[in-house]
């Protein structure tokens, strides 16, 4: 799939975001990495997050979680690379719900905070920079083109990425490879809403194991 067209597929979801003033970042979490379980029916997805790195979309990220906003959301989007279907990107947040979504955040680009849409990325859906508010997607398969890249024209501020999953990339996988609808979504999102969105039953922070000595 070509760059700009994958792009413009990864902003999509967002696409309905109100516009609204950005909020202020959010304080960093101290000591580094944080991680955050989600909770599904096909089990649990642990992210771990790198608000050192990405305070402003790691923090708004855990805004939702600490709020417990997340809580019922769903995971409604497979977009599969085509040709390669167990490639691609998988979706989920509140889409724009009212009584959940907060203030748009300020953008974050890979050429700031060093991260990269490698497989198992978590990113931030948006359309504009400057107009992700809740709406994720994970990463399936290296995805590099996604990062910032100055060479190119027009936007070339790519995608927040803030953190990657440490365990259930499975989980993801099953997600990836759920039924979707052929009639929902609208430009280059039809075809790629799952038929059954998967709830995310919680989003909750868990502690990092300590390490083997």
């Amino acid at each position: 799939m070509k760059r700009r067209t994958f792009l413009a597929a990864a902003a999509a979801a967002a696409a309905a975001s109100p516009v609204l003033a950005q909020t202020p970042a959010p304080a960093p979490a101290p000591g580094g990495p944080v991680r955050v379980k989600l909770d599904t029916a096909e089990g649990a997805i642990i992210l771990e997050l790198y608000p050192d790195k990405a305070p402003i979309t790691a923090g708004n990220f855990l805004r939702y979680v600490d709020g417990k906003r997340f809580d019922g959301a769903t995971f409604y989007r497979a977009s599969k690379v085509p040709n390669a279907p167990e490639f691609g990107l998988i979706q989920g947040g509140v889409q724009n719900d009212p009584a959940r979504v907060l203030k748009p955040i300020a953008h974050e680009p890979t050429t700031k905070t060093g991260l990269s849409h490698t497989d198992g990325a978590i990113s931030m859906g948006r359309t504009n920079p400057g107009t992700a508010t809740s709406d994720f997607f994970i990463c399936l398969g290296d995805m590099t083109y996604m990062d910032a890249d100055p060479k190119q024209p027009g936007d070339n501020l790519g995608f927040a990425a803030f953190g990657k999953v440490v365990e259930g990339m499975d989980v993801a996988r099953k997600i990836l490879a759920m039924p979707t609808s052929e009639t929902a979504g609208v430009g280059v999102m039809k075809g790629e809403m799952l038929a059954k969105p998967l709830k995310i039953i919680t989003a909750r922070r868990v502690a990092i194991p300590p390490s083997p000595t």
